[in-house]
């Protein structure tokens, strides 16, 4: 399909989709525990097929679960974190000429919008969720034939903004208090406070008073969530090891040490840095 899901990043991403084809469709399970903040050109839908989750979208939280229409417009930074092992959706990605191509009314408007306000995530019944989800997966089957893909897509694009307007309007946002959305900017910065106290004290908290704040929002601990941004960071500078050093890009993703780096990578990774190196090797 060409559709390169395991890009991070804090910029706008290219997800490799080729010019004709309108967007992309597939059932996804993500693989690691939380991305970074990430954002791209295309519209997005995830419908939650399976499991929990949240996605971090700005100043607030989006609870997932079963049935959860979510959409994540280009001008979003958003964040998945927090997922349980059996996390499965359908996701879908529009192009902005295939949006303009067929949203033409004005209940479709907000559609075209990079970051429009309000909340974007419903949870759809059972009957409108599963129908949604044949779809989904049918367009998917089309992935080979270009007519029937971007067909597919702008029918799927119109069928779900239908049905996320046709459900109940519940909020299932939280707002984030401003200490712990302050903590989270700073971490996905180029100017990340060294230490957990500065961190805090840029976010207007006492250490303490922010970790307990942080845990109750986030479903993750301030330190867990610092490292998980920093092995992703890692990876995404490692690559497969041509252009720097494990060394380097542990330190370039913010690691204080090589120790505490390699302490972190094993508990995430399963495996030592070393061994890590071996296996993209034997990749190559």
């Amino acid at each position: 399909m060409g559709v390169n899901l395991s890009l991070i990043g804090t910029w706008e991403e290219s997800l490799g989709i080729p010019d004709l084809r309108g967007g992309a469709m597939v059932n996804h399970r993500p693989v690691s525990q939380m991305r970074l903040g990430h954002r791209h050109k295309e519209l997005e839908l995830n419908l939650v097929l399976k499991g929990t989750a949240a996605y971090l979208l700005g100043d607030r939280r989006y609870e997932l679960r079963r049935n959860t229409l979510v959409w994540l417009f280009p001008g979003q930074d958003h964040i998945l974190l927090d997922k349980s092992e059996n996390y499965e959706m359908c996701l879908g990605l529009f192009k902005p000429w295939l949006i303009e191509s067929v949203c033409r009314t004005e209940i479709h408007k907000v559609l075209m919008q990079a970051n429009p306000s309000g909340y974007f995530c419903r949870q759809l019944g059972e009957d409108a969720s599963r129908s949604l989800e044949t779809l989904l997966e049918a367009v998917a089957t089309a992935a080979d034939d270009l007519d029937r893909l971007n067909a597919g897509l702008a029918w799927a694009l119109l069928s779900a903004w239908r049905a996320f307007n046709s459900a109940d309007d519940t909020d299932t946002g939280v707002e984030l208090h401003p200490a712990v959305d302050r903590a989270v900017r700073l971490m996905r910065s180029s100017d990340v406070p060294e230490s957990l106290e500065d961190l805090a004290a840029a976010a207007g908290l006492s250490l303490s008073r922010l970790s307990k704040v942080f845990k109750a929002q986030m479903g993750v601990g301030l330190v867990d969530f610092r490292n998980r941004g920093r092995m992703e960071s890692f990876l995404n500078l490692y690559g497969q090891g041509r252009r720097l050093s494990i060394t380097t890009a542990a330190l370039e993703a913010g690691f204080g040490s090589y120790p505490q780096f390699h302490r972190v990578f094993r508990d995430h990774m399963g495996c030592s840095p070393a061994e890590y190196r071996r296996k993209l090797a034997a990749k190559l």
